[in-house]
């Protein structure tokens, strides 16, 4: 599966400005939507763990925001050897959007492997759920 490499990059640059005194696990991601628009989210750590936010939230966050709801691929990018892939609160809150998004998996010098979110919660909470 193709993914743009500006977004992989624009998310290992990220994964710098990540507030991660507790764990010094810094996570970077990119998140483009339909539009084209590019908005950036890294994890901020609380010392109350459970306020924790992570970097794909933040950027989901911050597109929605800004009035960004469609979404196309996000780029998550984590300073590990093995592939991080994102949380499963953030698989749910990302599948609110678009349960098809693409997701790149990376580290700082390469990527893992691309999927969709489909793939990686096959069958996430939605409003059809609700409606049965």
């Amino acid at each position: 599966m193709e993914y743009d490499p500006n977004l992989v990059e624009g998310a290992r640059i990220a994964r710098e400005w990540a507030y991660a005194p507790y764990s010094n696990f810094k996570v970077g991601a990119a998140l483009k939507t339909k539009s084209g628009k590019i908005f950036y989210g890294v994890n901020v750590e609380n010392v109350s763990y459970g306020l924790t936010i992570c970097a794909e939230r933040s950027a989901a966050v911050t597109a929605v925001t800004a009035g960004e709801r469609e979404w196309e691929e996000i780029a998550i990018v984590a300073d590990t050897e093995k592939p991080i892939t994102p949380c499963g609160a953030c698989r749910q809150f990302l599948a609110e959007f678009n349960p098809a998004l693409k997701v790149v998996v990376a580290n700082t010098t390469k990527v893992h492997f691309t999927c969709t979110l489909t793939e990686l919660l096959p069958y996430a909470f939605n409003l059809e759920t609700l409606e049965s």
